[in-house]
């Protein structure tokens, strides 16, 4: 089956903020969303037993990654990601165009699409828009995404157009060798921070009647305010019905202002990237458990948090792995962190189902900011 969004209210104080339901391959889930990240089909340390006790939803792959090794046909062969992987949760393929932009230089760049060099043996790659869906048909994750370029930041406007059209024809590209009955497609809205460009990137996308949309070229190094906006230009513009997906966002107060902006879906690699350095989310920001006033703190990382590694484990013991160099210091952080994240989501569904989320977003940034980084 395809996708299938169900919105079941919008929240009193502001219709941007929505409550829904994703209808999947592999169940239905409550939106809005946090969805780890497994680039090389496995999310970090982590099994997917315990990414499911984390409360885990879609889980993301790396196409790019995965065209490397093992390759889609080994995966195919497989039964697909989730049976290749052993998640029995919805899985998302991203088109593989982050890493290889991150890969190319400009000129490399044509309207067939985009040459560059392997990060693992150097040898020479061509990537284009047909390439890529075809790769994740054969990976058969619930959710592809279409092949767009994403233009860093700051970019001339003049480049942005460009890039921002290129991408629209890319996609309807990608759409027209799309062959996967089970499997949806997303567009990707792009245009930088330019308004009109948003605009037109949205209503032409929207044309092309993707089975969900992204917002792309956001958290690529602008100031907040400015991809605030780059969020609000965009869902302003996509149907009510279909998912809406904020890509690369994974800061907790990014969250709640995605889902103030109409967003319905996130993902990012930060949970388990910076668990992997000793820092961690808490109710009252960031902290890093390498610091050492926790040596002999025997409390959990987040009294309040549910997670296997605050109901087990105190911050001393969590600091002792850490830095002594022991994997599970990271594994303990990274159930942690996702843990967060997705109880965000969750809390933040409670108070729209009560009609109190903007009153829930102030607690949460007033309280998240009091300490931080400490």
């Amino acid at each position: 089956m395809k996708i299938k969004y169900e919105l079941i209210k919008n929240n009193k104080e502001d219709e941007n903020v929505r409550l829904g339901l994703l209808h999947t391959n592999h169940g239905t889930y409550q939106t809005p969303i946090f969805m780890p990240v497994g680039t090389l089909a496995n999310v970090k340390t982590l099994m997917p037993e315990e990414l499911k006790a984390c409360g885990s939803s879609v889980v993301l792959s790396n196409t790019y990654h995965l065209w490397l090794r093992p390759g889609e046909d080994v995966v195919n062969k497989a039964g697909g990601l989730n049976k290749f992987m052993n998640y029995d949760g919805p899985t998302l393929t991203d088109s593989g165009g982050f890493q290889v932009f991150s890969l190319a230089k400009p000129c490399d760049i044509s309207e067939q699409g985009v040459k560059f060099k392997s990060h693992i043996d150097g040898r020479s790659l061509f990537l284009t828009p047909e390439k890529s869906i075809q790769i994740q048909n054969k990976l058969n994750s619930d959710i592809a995404m279409s092949f767009d370029e994403c233009a860093a930041y700051p970019s001339t406007r003049q480049y942005i157009e460009q890039s921002m059209r290129r991408t629209l024809r890319w996609a309807k590209r990608g759409k027209d060798v799309f062959d996967n009955p089970n499997q949806s497609l997303f567009g990707i809205v792009q245009g930088g921070e330019f308004e009109d460009l948003r605009y037109e990137s949205a209503k032409e996308t929207v044309k092309m009647d993707f089975d969900g949309y992204s917002i792309g070229g956001t958290s690529v190094g602008e100031p907040k305010d400015i991809m605030y906006n780059m969020i609000s230009y965009a869902t302003k513009y996509l149907p009510k019905d279909k998912p809406r997906y904020l890509m690369g966002v994974g800061d907790p107060i990014d969250i709640l202002q995605g889902v103030s902006r109409g967003i319905d879906m996130f993902d990012c690699v930060l949970p388990t990237r910076i668990a992997r350095h000793g820092n961690c989310f808490t109710k009252h920001g960031r902290i890093n458990i390498k610091n050492a006033k926790y040596k002999e703190d025997f409390t959990p990382i987040d009294e309040n948090c549910d997670c296997y590694t605050c109901k087990n484990f105190t911050k001393a013991y969590v600091r002792h792995l850490i830095t002594s160099g022991e994997v599970n210091g990271g594994r303990l952080l990274s159930i942690h962190n996702i843990r967060f994240l997705i109880r965000l989501t969750e809390e933040i569904r409670e108070s729209i189902k009560n009609d109190r989320f903007e009153e829930y977003k102030e607690e949460f940034i007033n309280a998240y900011k009091n300490d931080g980084n400490n």
